[in-house]
C-alpha cells in the first residue's frame, strides 16, 4: 500500500478507523474463525493501524507547527500517560 493511500475500504475519519480496528481485534481474539477470515481481518487491521498512525503523526506535526508559530515555544514530543 502506498504511503499516501487510505485503506482499501473507504474510511471517513480517524475515529471510525479506530472503531473498526477495535472490532477487527475483537473478532480476531474470538478465535473461532477460519484461516481465510483470520488473514482477511489481519490484513484489514494492519491497513487501519497504518492509517491511524499516519493520522496521529500528521496531527502531531500540525500541533508542533502551531506552537512554533503562535508562541515561539519549543515543541516537545508527546508522551502518553500510559
Amino acid at each position: 500500500m502506498a504511503e499516501d493511500q487510505q485503506p482499501t475500504q473507504t474510511v471517513a475519519s480517524f475515529e471510525t478507523s479506530l472503531d473498526e480496528l477495535e472490532k477487527v481485534v475483537k473478532e480476531l481474539e474470538s478465535g473461532d474463525l477460519p484461516l481465510d477470515r483470520s488473514l482477511e481481518l489481519f490484513s484489514r487491521g494492519m491497513q487501519l493501524s497504518d492509517f491511524c498512525r499516519r493520522q496521529l503523526e500528521d496531527a502531531e506535526t500540525r500541533v508542533e507547527t502551531l506552537i512554533r508559530k503562535e508562541g515561539g515555544y519549543q515543541p516537545e514530543p508527546f508522551r502518553s500517560g500510559k
